[in-house]
């Protein structure tokens, strides 16, 4: 793994993660271990409405947390509408230490790269079911309360995990939208490394 990526998984204080945001990763937490206990397959789709930003963000900061801990897990992200993987979140994985490579134009697939060795992730804007998405067996974690709410059935998923995150988008073309699109990037990185982190297989 880049070894800046390893930086801020051992840097981040998983005490500051508040008592009720640890409940319901623990949501997630307790799904990964019961399908671990099973020698099921895990598989995870992070999901909000453009998937543009915060699902993208919790995909790779999962996918990166399984692979630092060792933990068997497959991640993935979708939306219910499709639109692109925004320029200001793919810089904010940039800065955090990922190595990104661009393919296409008007919804373009960015590489991710946490390491020299893996398998790039291919991130782009996308429904969750679609076909590069799995279609039954997953967890779907819920990261915006707009896909939450618009869309109360998510076939095939076993369990449904309400993990909402603060849109940066409202920061958009102001002064603080480094600032903001970083502390959601470490939010995320943050609850990924304390779900993966907890997790005994």
């Amino acid at each position: 793994m880049h070894s800046s990526i390893a930086s801020t998984f051992k840097s981040l204080s998983l005490a500051e993660i508040p008592t009720e945001r640890k409940k319901i990763l623990h949501e997630i937490i307790d799904y990964i271990e019961h399908k671990a206990k099973l020698n099921e397959a895990v598989k995870l789709i992070f999901i909000c409405t453009h998937n543009s930003r915060r699902s993208q963000l919790a995909q790779i900061w999962a996918q990166a947390a399984a692979r630092y801990y060792n933990i068997e897990a497959s991640c993935y992200s979708g939306g219910i509408e499709v639109t692109a993987f925004n320029e200001r979140a793919v810089e904010a994985i940039k800065r955090a230490g990922f190595k990104v490579s661009k393919e296409g134009y008007d919804n373009p697939v960015y590489w991710i790269n946490d390491s020299n060795t893996c398998h790039p992730l291919g991130a782009y804007s996308k429904l969750y079911d679609d076909r590069a998405n799995p279609t039954t067996d997953f967890a779907a974690i819920m990261t915006c309360s707009d896909a939450d709410k618009n869309c109360p059935v998510i076939a095939g998923a076993e369990v449904r995990i309400p993990l909402r995150y603060d849109d940066p988008k409202e920061f958009d073309d102001s002064p603080l939208e480094t600032e903001k699109y970083d502390d959601r990037s470490n939010q995320i990185a943050k609850e990924m490394n304390y779900v993966f982190s907890t997790i005994i297989t």
